[in-house]
């Protein structure tokens, strides 16, 4: 997901996790004097979060696009991932000094006060670079429109998953005749599994790892199951919460069983469950930006969408996408070759891919470079069935939704509060979060107009 770390690019100080001497910020707003420095036609200055293995991809990428446009100086910037990233990218929009190019979490666009702080796309020039509509799933470009404009355009997506070891499910008779986890379909199904699994796990071991103390993940797992129950937030016009209490209770008593029943050691942070899963525990929940590490690892593993324990498919996806941070003066040879650089990586997102992320542009999907990466193959179907939060302000990665509401969540899957409790207090907090000014623009989510 691009987690702080370090790479080629920028480095993090050791204390406190700030950038170098807290001056990047002046080194990635610049003030242009160096533009055409390379005597190239044009330069586009470029602000991501991607760090690590993610970090190393994009930069492989970048490297690719210069080679093969070498009119075009890149000039890419990395910095810290969350709230710090977000921070700076909306004073820089805010003072008139943005880059030419960003990326941000989709779920976090609507609140980022779209034709203030954001530009938005022009769909004609990406049509000129080769990606259209027609090339993304619908409901994936229908979150990037807000008030009838493309504010975002979708990189990937990436989702939670069920990881599975194949040398323990085939000892405990979990596996299919294809080498793939065999196909759950309910709550009872699903807890039939982990028993039989539990019976050949080694000692000392757990059964699942599903960050039971995380409140991120937490949230997420929530915003999964709730989903396959068709569970919703609000009304159309965003001004009543329509959260169903009901429906949140059946699936925060379906999370605290996992700890209640054995299956997730409470002793074990919730960062443990990977590394469980590497020394032989069955089942993992993470994200497909754990696929590097597990086969770093040189585990026989699969990993498939979380379980429609529920009787539908709903598994959590956010999603990285292209930005373009509002400039007074947006256009000319700059913007151009903006559009230029982001439409030629969605197109080549094979190498992207390679972190565990499901490419947005669906045409790759469909390629036999793609087609033979495992397990990436085998959990692609997830792209259909994305289990977002809602189109608000407040939503998306790192959000102030996931702050409020997550920690209230990890108290059911605890034990520290009963899951009836639990729902009633997530609604209280909806309640509020719906009333609440966006400190962008001092306007409600009723009154923000994210219509797509």
């Amino acid at each position: 997901m691009g987690r702080p770390g370090l790479n080629r690019r920028q480095l993090l100080a050791a204390a406190g996790g700030l950038t170098v001497a807290g001056s990047f910020g002046f080194a990635a707003l610049g003030t242009g004097a160096d533009a055409l420095a390379s005597g190239a036609d044009a330069r586009v200055r470029y602000w991501n979060l991607f760090s690590g293995g993610d970090g190393y991809n994009m930069i492989a990428m970048l490297d690719a696009f210069r080679q093969a446009n070498p009119g075009i100086d890149v000039k890419d910037s990395t910095l810290q991932w969350g709230n710090p990233f977000y921070t700076k990218l909306a004073m820089a929009a805010a003072g008139n000094r943005a880059p030419d190019l960003g990326v941000m979490h989709l779920g976090r666009v609507t609140g980022f006060s779209p034709g203030r702080l954001l530009d938005p796309w022009d769909v004609e020039l990406l049509a000129k670079y080769g990606v259209r509509e027609a090339d993304f799933n619908p409901d994936l470009w229908k979150r990037a429109v807000i008030d009838g404009k493309l504010y975002a355009l979708p990189l990937d997506i990436h989702v939670q998953l069920c990881f599975y070891r194949k040398d323990v499910l085939t000892q405990a008779g979990l596996l299919d005749t294809d080498g793939t986890m065999a196909a759950v379909t309910s709550a009872d199904d699903w807890f039939d599994v982990l028993k039989q699994a539990k019976q050949a796990t080694k000692d000392g071991l757990q059964t699942i790892g599903f960050w039971h103390n995380d409140q991120n993940f937490q949230w997420w797992f929530f915003v999964a199951f709730y989903t396959q129950l068709g569970g919703t937030w609000f009304n159309d016009a965003n001004t009543d919460v329509t959260f169903d209490t009901d429906k949140a209770t059946q699936v925060l008593e379906f999370l605290r069983r996992h700890v209640a029943d054995g299956y997730a050691n409470p002793n074990f942070g919730g960062g443990a469950g990977a590394e469980q899963f590497i020394n032989g525990s069955p089942f993992v929940w993470e994200g497909n930006w754990s696929v590097p590490v597990f086969d770093g690892a040189e585990v026989e593993y699969g990993a498939t969408p979380l379980p429609p324990v529920f009787g539908r498919q709903a598994t959590h996806a956010e999603s990285h996408a292209f930005v373009l941070p509002h400039q007074s003066g947006r256009g000319g040879a700059t913007n151009e070759a903006a559009h230029q650089l982001a439409a030629y990586i969605v197109q080549n997102a094979r190498v992207w891919a390679a972190g565990g992320h499901i490419p947005a542009h669906t045409p790759t999907l469909s390629t036999p470079g793609y087609q033979q990466l495992n397990p990436q193959s085998e959990y692609v179907t997830a792209m259909d069935h994305q289990a977002t939060e809602p189109k608000v302000w407040f939503a998306g990665s790192t959000g102030i939704l996931a702050q409020r509401v997550g920690p209230i969540v990890v108290s059911a899957t605890t034990g520290s509060a009963k899951p009836e409790a639990v729902a009633r207090r997530m609604k209280g907090a909806l309640t509020q979060l719906l009333a609440m000014p966006n400190p962008m623009d001092g306007r409600t989510a009723a009154q923000g107009g994210a219509v797509a």
